[in-house]
């Protein structure tokens, strides 16, 4: 249960940061009416009809600036971690080792075949 709850919140969180423009576009839809009233900033302007698509290319390009600084922050991550520059030193305690002996038996093969296979005669 522990592991299918766990599997399906890592597979929740990397849709959500795959899809953000996804989510962006849904939420726009859900919210069209609170939008083209309130948030537009064209809604004194009816002529343009712009209908709160002035406010879903705003939130569209903050999502693309929040996203290429995620990227960048990655990339740089990735490349602390490919260049340590510190110098790990590993110090492992002794460990016991036990010996044991072992006796080898000695393999021949039989020095002629007592039977032949021959196959069945027709």
């Amino acid at each position: 249960m522990l592991r299918s709850l766990t599997a399906l919140m890592l597979v929740c969180t990397i849709l959500s940061a795959n899809f953000s423009r996804f989510f962006v576009y849904a939420g726009f839809e859900f919210n069209r009416n609170y939008i083209a009233t309130v948030l537009c900033e064209n809604r004194d302007k009816p002529v343009m009809q712009c209908a709160g698509k002035c406010y879903l290319s705003k939130k569209l390009k903050q999502e693309a600036e929040k996203e290429k600084k995620q990227e960048g922050q990655t990339k740089k991550t990735q490349l602390q971690e490919a260049f340590l520059t510190a110098r790990t030193v590993l110090r492992f305690p002794p460990v016991i080792v036990q010996q044991t002996l072992s006796v080898e038996l000695p393999f021949t093969l039989p020095k002629h075949a007592v039977v032949i296979f021959h196959p069945p005669r027709a």
